[in-house]
């Protein structure tokens, strides 16, 4: 099954060191991914990704993808922000269905498409694992499919959530630039978010283990 390699992010590396990770350039690597912060030439916020196990003529939706034949790091740092994995990406589709489709022909692993809205208004989601990272789809409400232009629009990536070994001092550590430590759609896990004023180009969410 295609596993994650690469993320890219049109952010400038000071900006995430500011919030506690460790870098080795323009590159971040959480657990076995490597996270490269790309500046603002790359793009607008999680601007594309390159998976391993992948086949040549695989489709993602509009999820700019490439190819991957490197090796996993095994270079993983300590990240003084107590950051110690990725737990999912999160992609946006105006056509969930559509976008599932396309993502399980290119021999991503779907494991569950969750019916009930989420607190925020997503009515749907389906989640994809990728080794040791989930892919969450998020069904576009019907308002903001309206505003963008209808369903036929292609899926997008959206945002990121990392795993804290200890939510409360990474969110204690952040000061202002994270919001408060509250009850996650999972159960028995908790969330918090990274504020505009943390700095980062793309949303940025905390989970406990």
């Amino acid at each position: 099954m295609p596993t994650i390699d690469e993320l890219t992010v049109a952010d400038l590396p000071e900006a995430w060191a500011a919030v506690g990770f460790a870098l080795d350039g323009d590159t971040c690597v959480v657990g076995d991914v490597r996270i490269r912060l790309a500046g603002s030439g790359a793009g607008k916020g999680l601007s594309g990704w390159s998976l391993l196990g992948l086949g040549a003529d695989a489709d993602l939706d509009g999820l700019e993808t490439t190819r991957s034949d490197r090796q996993p790091t095994d270079n993983v740092p300590a990240h003084p922000n107590g950051v110690a994995g990725l737990d999912h990406v999160v992609a946006i589709s105006p056509n969930l269905d559509r976008t599932v489709a396309a993502l399980q022909a290119a021999g991503l692993d779907l494991r569950r498409v969750r019916e009930d809205p989420t607190p925020a208004g997503a009515p749907r989601q389906a989640f994809f694992r990728l080794g040791a990272v989930i892919l969450e789809v998020v069904q576009e409400p019907p308002e903001a499919i309206e505003r963008g232009g209808g369903p036929d629009r292609p899926a997008f990536f959206w945002g990121l959530a990392f795993v804290a070994s200890d939510l409360e001092a990474t969110v204690a550590g952040l000061g202002d630039r994270a919001g408060e430590v509250r009850d996650a759609v999972q159960p028995g896990r908790r969330i918090a978010t990274l504020r505009r004023s943390a700095g980062l180009g793309v949303p940025v969410a905390l989970m406990t283990p």
